[in-house]
């Protein structure tokens, strides 16, 4: 059973976080703090207890933007510690993913939590924990090969996959780029690039996948090559600069 703190400035996003763990069977109880210097102080009271003590903590769902010192703060002190507990980022901001998982959280959740994502998260800090077996995942499919579910908001949306222009790694997760915008989805760059390489998508540089019918021009320049995808231009590194150029000439 984990003992969980949930960290946030907002007293009634704490108040339910705080009760979803509470609902989840993996819990074995759960604790709110409403800023980082509070959840420091709980922490190092948890550290003096020892990891079966009373005071014990072993997960920390932890808001990001607060006043003071922020969720990133706080998780760079535990870094530091000896025997630190796992951190899930709990945040209504997408952008600081990959700041996250450099500090090698379990999982970054995006507001408002839905119990089933919380649940997710969970499991993977009671699997990294060792507080429970590892369960068998239960198998993800999208609705068709056509579109790629991302949660937008606490939202599932499909967005089609001839929408997206091209696919940036980030960490863990990769983030989709369309004409529209952009959506994070927890991915790694190389499942799409084996997923979607029958779908005209290449790999250009070892943070970029592109789908070629979104290639406007290839550039050369001194000796480097970049592509421009809308109004972006990207990078194409040596080691992807012949194949690319290859597909582009076989291109209908």
């Amino acid at each position: 059973m984990l003992r969980a703190l949930a960290v946030d400035d907002e007293r009634p996003t704490l108040e339910e976080l705080v009760y979803l763990l509470n609902a989840d069977p993996r819990i074995g109880a759960a604790e709110g703090a409403s800023d980082a210097t509070e959840a420091l102080r709980r922490i190092n009271r948890a550290l003096e207890s020892g990891p079966d003590g009373p005071d014990a903590i072993d997960v920390v769902f932890l808001d990001i933007q607060m006043p003071g010192l922020d969720g990133l703060d706080l998780a760079r002190l535990l870094t530091g510690f000896a025997r630190p507990p796992l951190v899930v980022f709990v945040t209504a901001h997408e952008d600081f993913a990959v700041q996250a998982f450099d500090l090698d959280a379990v999982d970054y959740v995006l507001k408002p939590v839905r119990r089933e994502r919380l649940a997710e998260a969970v499991r993977r800090a009671a699997e990294q924990r060792g507080a429970t077996p590892p369960s068998p995942r239960i198998p993800v499919h999208e609705p068709d090969p056509d579109h790629i579910t991302v949660e937008l908001g606490g939202v599932a949306r499909f967005v089609p996959v001839d929408d997206i222009t091209h696919v940036e790694a980030q960490g863990d997760y990769a983030r989709l780029h369309t004409d529209k915008g952009s959506h994070l989805v927890r991915i790694p760059l190389a499942t799409l690039e084996e997923r979607w390489r029958a779908r005209g998508f290449v790999r250009i540089h070892r943070r970029h996948l592109v789908a070629l019918r979104h290639i406007g021009e290839l550039r050369l320049d001194a000796g480097t090559v970049s592509v421009l995808v809308g109004t972006e231009e990207l990078q194409v590194s040596r080691r992807h600069a012949r194949e690319l150029r290859d597909l582009l000439m076989r291109r209908p």
